[in-house]
């Protein structure tokens, strides 16, 4: 974060938070605040709209378990870009928006990918945020962690290592594509 601001610190400290917590405690956090009786739920019920139970809850715990990672990636990024480029096309006559789609977020764009490709791999194993909010319906919220570990309490060895094993070779891959786009943005800077 490059501006200074009332309660900077507060929402820094707030981006850690899913790095602290258990994940089973943001799940059933996360199922509790969005259930037809949570904080959140009856609001969004009636604009008829459901969390739990649905892609949007497992959507919702994969995002809030996996976020940290591209602030994390991008911050450091954004805290290093020049003010003086924004300054500059302000004096040219660009407008805020101009200024970040033309300026702000090509300069971020490889740290965005690649924070975006670390959290998805991130959230490709996830279990315990989204076990609870997900349900499990079958051919709608299953998710791949936990249909391995219904396959280990059936005793199917088989089943759960080839689950495990797609799901490794995934976030490989996806380790690698991140490893590429930040070396492709090193390369684009001239780091390399």
């Amino acid at each position: 974060m490059r501006y200074e601001f009332p309660g900077k610190r507060i929402l820094d400290a707030l981006m850690d938070i899913p790095f602290a917590l258990p994940t089973a405690v943001a799940g059933l956090s996360l199922t509790a605040l969005f259930s037809a009786n949570g904080w959140f739920g009856p609001v969004l019920d009636a604009l008829g709209l459901e969390v739990v139970y649905t892609i949007w809850g497992v959507i919702l715990a994969m995002t809030f378990t996996s976020i940290p990672f591209v602030v994390r990636t991008v911050q450091p990024v954004l805290e290093d870009l020049d003010p003086a480029l924004e300054q500059a096309a302000l004096t040219l006559g660009a407008r805020p928006w101009q200024i970040f789609t033309r300026v702000v977020f090509p300069a971020i764009l490889p740290a965005f990918l690649a924070g975006s490709t670390i959290a998805f791999a991130r959230s490709l194993g996830e279990f315990g945020a989204v076990v609870f909010i997900a349900g499990n319906k079958p051919n709608e919220t299953e998710i791949a962690s936990l249909l391995a570990f219904i396959r280990l309490e059936e005793y199917d060895y088989t089943g759960a290592s080839a689950i495990a094993l797609v799901l490794l070779i995934f976030a490989l891959a996806l380790l690698f594509i991140s490893n590429l786009i930040q070396m492709w943005a090193a390369r684009r800077r001239g780091n390399l």
